[in-house]
C-alpha cells in the first residue's frame, strides 16, 4: 500500500492508523480540523518515519469540505490505496430534546461524510482494482443507549453493504468496532470511565494492528482482543429486552459520571 488517507488522523484511533501505516513506509494524507495540530502531527510522522505526509484541513461536517476530501480520493495524481474513515465524536444529546444540533453535526460527520467519502474511494479503487476501506464504528452499535449507538449500528451495516458492492472488484471493506479505547475520545465528551474495569480498555495502537490483520485476510468487520469479540457474540445473541435493561444501566452509569 503507498498512500493511505486518514479522517480524524491528529487523534486517537486515526493517530494510531497514521503511525501504524508511516510505520510501513506509507505515505499519508491526513484530514483534520486543526490546522496547528495537523501540520504539528504531520512534522512528527515525517521526522520519525521518513514518509511523505500530506495535510488538509477539512471540517466534515461542511459539505464543501466533504467534496474537497471526496476529490481528493478520486483523484488520478498520487493515489489513494487505504482510505480510513476515523472522523467522529460522541453524540450524547437526548433523542428527545428539541435542539438537533449535536444530532445534526452527528448526521453529517459520521453519515453522510461516511457514505459520501466510502464511494469516492470505492469508485477510485475499483477502478484501479485493488484498495481498503476501513470504517471506523463501534461495538455501541450492540446495544441501545444513544443516538451515536445508531449512528454506529448505521456505520456497521453500511460498511458490510460496500463490501457487498465492491466484491470482486480487489477492493477489501471492514468495519472495525472496538470498545473502550484509551485516547481523548472519552475526555473530550466528558466521560471520565472511573466505572470501566481495566480490564475492558484497549490500546489503540495495537487494535490498530489487529484491524490491519483482519483486513488483509478478507474479514469484512474486525473486533480487536478476545474478550471484545465474546461481549460482541453475546450481545448479538441476547434477547433484546435485556440489551435495552443493559443499556439503560451503561447510560445511567455515565450519567453520573459527568
Amino acid at each position: 500500500m503507498h498512500r493511505a488517507l486518514i479522517t480524524g488522523g491528529t487523534a486517537g484511533i486515526g493517530a494510531a492508523f497514521a503511525r501504524a501505516f508511516a510505520g510501513r513506509g506509507t505515505s499519508l494524507v491526513l484530514v483534520a480540523r486543526d490546522p496547528a495540530r495537523l501540520e504539528e502531527s504531520a512534522q512528527t510522522l515525517r521526522r520519525e518515519h521518513g514518509v511523505e505526509v500530506e495535510t488538509m484541513v477539512a471540517d466534515l461536517s461542511d459539505r464543501d469540505a466533504q467534496q474537497k476530501v471526496a476529490d481528493r480520493l478520486e483523484s488520478e495524481t498520487d493515489p489513494v490505496d487505504v482510505f480510513v474513515n476515523n472522523a467522529g465524536f460522541s453524540v450524547r444529546s437526548s433523542l428527545l430534546d428539541p435542539d438537533l444540533t449535536q444530532h445534526d453535526l452527528g448526521f453529517e460527520v459520521m453519515i453522510r461524510a461516511v457514505l459520501k467519502l466510502g464511494g469516492a474511494a470505492g469508485r477510485a479503487m475499483s477502478s484501479r482494482g485493488h484498495g481498503w476501506i476501513i470504517n471506523v464504528g463501534s461495538v455501541s452499535a450492540l446495544v441501545t443507549q444513544n443516538n451515536y449507538s445508531a449512528i454506529k449500528a448505521w456505520v456497521g451495516n453500511y460498511s458490510e453493504s460496500l463490501g457487498v458492492q465492491l466484491a470482486g472488484t480487489g477492493v477489501k471493506v471492514a468495519a472495525l468496532m472496538p470498545g473502550w479505547v484509551r485516547t481523548e475520545f472519552h475526555s473530550r465528551a466528558g466521560i471520565k470511565g472511573s466505572s470501566i474495569p481495566g480490564v475492558l480498555w484497549l490500546d489503540a495502537d495495537r487494535l490498530v494492528e489487529d484491524c490491519l490483520r483482519d483486513v488483509a485476510r478478507g474479514k469484512p468487520v474486525s473486533i480487536p482482543s478476545k474478550r471484545w469479540k465474546l461481549i460482541s457474540a453475546v450481545l448479538r445473541t441476547t434477547p433484546r429486552g435485556l440489551v435495552a435493561r443493559l443499556s439503560a444501566l451503561l447510560s445511567h452509569r455515565r450519567n453520573r459520571e459527568k
